[in-house]
């Protein structure tokens, strides 16, 4: 059977793409909102929104995982989509850069409970290997479509409207979500295997801790948010101050990325029932690292070039699908599938811990100390990061054994989970 044979997942990747493209249109608007109330220090502004957003995802996806083998999960994510609606409709009318700082606390807590619960369906929904190899690249490819024509879409919007009716379209798309995830049939989570929440929420963790694999991927979680904050935070002022460019350059800038995530995505499907997870991520690493020096080295040289910035941004965003893209695959085969939730939500946290360090450098450093010592102290923890992967994720992985906590009133030790991960 094929992949978009399967109903449910067809509604849940329709909801999906339609939620993508809304937010997309916001995340044109709010860098639009942050220039429009704060001018050169747009970056600052826009860097601590996202720096509340991670704080979010850091604390909250954990204490979801924990709960929510105990909820609705159909019930849950319609909830959660109809918050999200609701909050981002109020963004065109906050007057204050403090109100936009607690309607986005609030947006992205919702969005840090819906996330990985959404992740940890799929596995559930799409049981053959190959049938969800090719899901994570479909959610790959949605998401990079999503940053293609989304800042496509608004560059042409806002050659006609105000920028504050993305938003309009941003609330729209949530309530569309909402309404495709409640006709889905998505089955509750399986039981937790741990006593309590404190041991649910961090078990996630330490299977990270203890898999040389997953350690690789924490790793490579630094040189993507690295690198990304670059393109998510920067490009507002890089563009409107430094190129020159309008509003909707910035959003054809950010299309660029967009375009790069885009072609490696359409190829990585193939790739990836030939090449090993851990070849092609590395690679990722490489190219962004590569990527970020080319912007250090196009900074300090003074060169303000549209061309050859966007050339960059498209190799960022193709460094980027290379990481990402297959990290579902790696996380699938470290646990069972009791597991899955807890791991994919370890995995929103500490990826978006590593968005936390660097977003506050993008915004504020560049903002103190402008773009070329910025970009240079992200293209350190790119380059550490990458150098870390490469060390602590081994060519050929043995079995990792993960002891799995449980109830002291047991006594008893639960079996060791197994995982075996594929030789390079």
């Amino acid at each position: 059977m094929g992949l978009f044979a399967i109903r449910d997942y067809r509604r849940l990747f329709s909801a999906q793409v339609i939620a993508l493209f809304g937010t997309g249109l916001a995340t044109v608007a709010l860098g639009l909102l942050a220039y429009e109330l704060a001018g050169q220090r747009a970056g600052a502004v826009l860097a601590t929104a996202l720096t509340i957003k991670m704080v979010a995802y850091v604390v909250v996806a954990p204490l979801a995982a924990a709960y929510v083998d105990r909820l609705p999960r159909r019930w849950f994510l319609t909830g959660l989509d109809v918050v999200r609606a609701l909050v981002v409709i109020a963004l065109p009318f906050v007057t204050e850069v403090w109100q936009v700082y607690v309607l986005i606390g609030l947006l992205q807590t919702a969005s840090a409970a819906f996330t990985p619960t959404f992740q940890a369906v799929i596995p559930d929904i799409v049981t053959d290997e190959s049938d969800y190899t090719r899901a994570l690249s479909a959610s790959q490819v949605a998401s990079t479509m999503e940053s293609l024509l989304s800042p496509v879409l608004a560059a042409v919007a806002l050659a006609f409207l105000s920028f504050n009716l993305l938003f309009l379209g941003t609330s729209i798309g949530f309530a569309a979500s909402a309404l495709l995830v409640l006709s889905t049939r998505i089955p509750d989570a399986r039981p937790s295997s741990h006593a309590n929440a404190w041991d649910r929420a961090v078990s996630g963790i330490r299977r990270f801790a203890a898999t040389p694999g997953l350690r690789g991927v924490m790793a490579l979680n630094l040189v993507v948010a690295a690198v990304g904050s670059i393109v998510v935070v920067n490009t507002v002022n890089y563009v409107r101050d430094v190129l020159g460019g309008t509003q909707s350059g910035v959003a054809w800038m950010l299309a660029a990325s967009g375009t790069g995530t885009l072609l490696v995505a359409l190829a990585l499907p193939r790739v990836l029932d030939r090449v090993a997870d851990r070849s092609v991520m590395l690679t990722g690493a490489a190219v962004l690292v590569l990527a970020v020096g080319s912007a250090v080295v196009m900074s300090a040289a003074g060169v303000a070039e549209a061309l050859l910035t966007g050339v960059i941004w498209v190799a960022v965003g193709g460094g980027m699908a290379l990481i990402i893209t297959p990290t579902g695959r790696v996380l699938r085969r470290a646990v069972d599938p009791a597991g899955i939730p807890e791991v994919f939500a370890a995995q929103f946290s500490l990826s978006h811990l590593a968005w936390l360090v660097t977003y506050p450098i993008a915004g504020w450093v560049a903002t103190q100390a402008g773009f070329t010592t910025t970009w240079t102290v992200l293209a350190v923890l790119a380059v550490i990061g990458a150098a870390t992967a490469l060390a602590v994720w081994p060519r050929t992985e043995s079995r990792a054994v993960v002891p799995e906590v449980v109830d002291a009133a047991e006594g008893t030790l639960a079996a060791c989970q197994c995982a075996c991960v594929r030789t390079v």
